[in-house]
């Protein structure tokens, strides 16, 4: 037990450091809050249903595109960092935000993309944090770079070990 948490948490790291380098070499937010959950779960759950790597993907598309709608008509010029209490802006943020996490969580539903960290996506979003489409197509393409990645590694491992790794024999 010790070693696959040892191995999770590794990997996690691993999968987080090509999109930090890659953030880094850029200058461009290829690295967000959200994009931990979903390292951390592709790492613990490392051989788990390929169409899971399709719903990473899609879920967060799903909440960068939901929280631009309604950052765009709600919350549009506001950021969460720079309101003051009690203020309209902050208001219109408040509801941009509900406004969010309802289209993303149904958008999930009805597409049966669910991946929970795709809600903290939507509020990076709604909530003006990184909140143009320039910026919500980073996010995607973020999101897909750590899919691609996950998924040469452990194509590759697969190949290296075969099913002489229990983790992976049937």
């Amino acid at each position: 037990m010790s070693r696959h948490r040892l191995g999770t948490s590794c990997y996690a790291g691993v999968l987080f450091t090509v999109l930090g380098a890659v953030a880094w070499l850029s200058g461009q937010p290829f690295v967000f809050p959200s994009l931990g959950p979903s390292a951390f779960l592709l790492a613990f759950e490392r051989r788990g249903d390929r169409s899971r790597l399709f719903r990473v993907v899609a879920s967060h598309a799903i909440g960068g595109v939901a929280g631009l709608l309604a950052y765009t008509a709600l919350g549009a010029g506001a950021t969460l960092t720079a309101t003051p209490p009690g203020s309209a802006a902050g208001l219109h943020l408040v509801a941009s935000g509900i406004c969010s996490i309802v289209l993303t969580s149904w958008g999930m539903i009805a597409t049966d993309t669910n991946h929970a960290p795709a809600c903290a996506t939507t509020l990076i979003v709604s909530l003006g944090l990184l909140s143009t489409p320039m910026q919500v197509a980073t996010i995607v393409v973020s999101v897909v770079v750590l899919v691609v990645v996950h998924g040469a590694v452990v194509a590759g491992f697969e190949r290296v070990v075969g099913d002489t790794h229990p983790r992976y024999a049937d």
